[in-house]
């Protein structure tokens, strides 16, 4: 975290303050053949001396984790759905999972002995793109597969590791869709200092009217939308993790602010819904995954991240199924698997390794998260989705 911003831990930024519209490294997304491992490992045999069959997890194990919660119940489901199928020729798969909840200080311990001493396979994780970082990191040295389910920052797969996939798309494929809406009309952009926002932000590749950028975990934020329903703009962008994206909304709604709002992907977290409450109704935001499947796999309370944290273990344990218990193979097989027809929809590689699955608009409807209308426009914007 960067250090609390002075003052009300908010600042208004000119548009063009020198870090704004940094551009991509070069070497992410030029990329036109899959990347592939060409290195030893595919001749090792397997085991035979196993009682099951590990994959680790990289993040909370807890059903009540505020970030992670809904992540380790859609692993765990798709795990227990994996067993009751038989396991890998009799065995059971075990998630065995590793976290601290402050990763860059302790995480890289547990994942090192996550994956030297556990005997895992492969690897889920993380819950942000921060922790993901290093999970891959850690992931290369040991030559293990890394599938991540939530974190849609694009710069995890700047490094070109063949070892590393994305569940969801990227925030180069998410951003645009609140650029179309936007239509090129002014907006103020109110952001967090986290790493997942800033690289949100970074792909918005449109300058705001005004950017207010806000300590992350800020506890109270009225004052902030105070100033922004006083500049009473065209639109608000919101960019910033569940708890605090529902925190500036609830705030904005209580200003009065009139401006229809837009947030982040994290608008389609469940802590989102349950923070915000009546507020977070007609949010519009970019929407990772198909609701249908979402709905039907976990019902009201779930989200985008179980949805994928599901398809992530089951799409590793078709790998291991197809592959056997060799880490090389199973990362070909992770690739060669796709289209992979998930609950939170297709997952179809690009070159680096990242779901290249279209993102379309979602909104909030009575509580759920339901796909927005096909064509909307500023100009001619539902009343559900103006603040009142």
């Amino acid at each position: 975290m960067r250090s609390c911003l002075a003052g009300e831990a908010w600042l208004w930024l000119a548009v063009g303050v020198a870090c704004w519209g940094q551009p991509r490294p070069p070497y992410i997304g030029t990329r036109a053949q899959p990347l592939e491992y060409p290195g030893p490992g595919r001749e090792a045999p397997e085991p035979r001396d196993l009682g099951e069959v590990r994959i680790g997890y990289f993040g909370p194990p807890e059903a009540g984790h505020p970030e992670g919660g809904t992540l380790w119940q859609g692993a765990t489901l798709a795990l227990e759905e994996a067993n009751r199928e038989g396991g890998y020729k009799g065995l059971p798969f075990r998630l065995v999972p590793a976290w601290a909840e402050n990763p860059w200080t302790a995480g890289a311990g547990v994942l090192v002995r996550l994956l030297y001493q556990e005997r895992v396979w492969a690897l889920i994780g993380s819950i942000d793109g921060a922790a993901t970082h290093l999970a891959e990191q850690v992931a290369l040295k040991a030559r293990v597969t890394l599938i991540n389910p939530a974190a849609s920052d694009r710069t995890i797969h700047g490094a070109s590791v063949p070892w590393m996939f994305s569940c969801v798309p990227g925030d180069h494929l998410a951003a645009p869709v609140l650029v179309g809406l936007l239509g090129g009309r002014p907006f103020v952009l109110v952001s967090a200092t986290d790493h997942d926002s800033r690289a949100f932000v970074a792909e918005l590749k449109t300058a705001p009217a005004s950017h207010i950028e806000f300590q992350s975990g800020t506890p109270d934020v009225s004052a902030l939308a105070r100033r922004v329903a006083e500049a009473a703009p065209p639109a608000v962008v919101v960019v910033a993790g569940a708890r605090d994206s529902a925190r500036v909304v609830a705030a904005l709604r209580r200003s009065g602010c009139a401006a229809p709002v837009f947030c982040g992907p994290s608008a389609g977290r469940r802590t989102f819904r349950e923070e915000a409450g009546p507020a977070a109704e007609g949010v519009l935001f970019p929407l990772l995954a198909e609701t249908a499947g979402e709905a039907a796999r976990f019902g009201a309370p779930s989200d985008y991240a179980a949805a994928q944290a599901y398809d992530a273990v089951r799409l590793l344990v078709a790998a291991i199924r197809k592959a056997g218990l060799n880490r090389a193979l199973i990362r070909d097989a992770v690739r060669e698997l796709a289209p992979w027809p998930g609950v939170s929809g297709v997952i179809q590689w690009d070159a680096l390794g990242q779901n290249a699955r279209p993102v379309r608009l979602g909104t909030i409807r009575g509580g759920r998260v339901v796909p927005a209308a096909r064509q909307l426009s500023l100009g001619a914007m539902p009343r559900a989705f103006i603040l009142r």
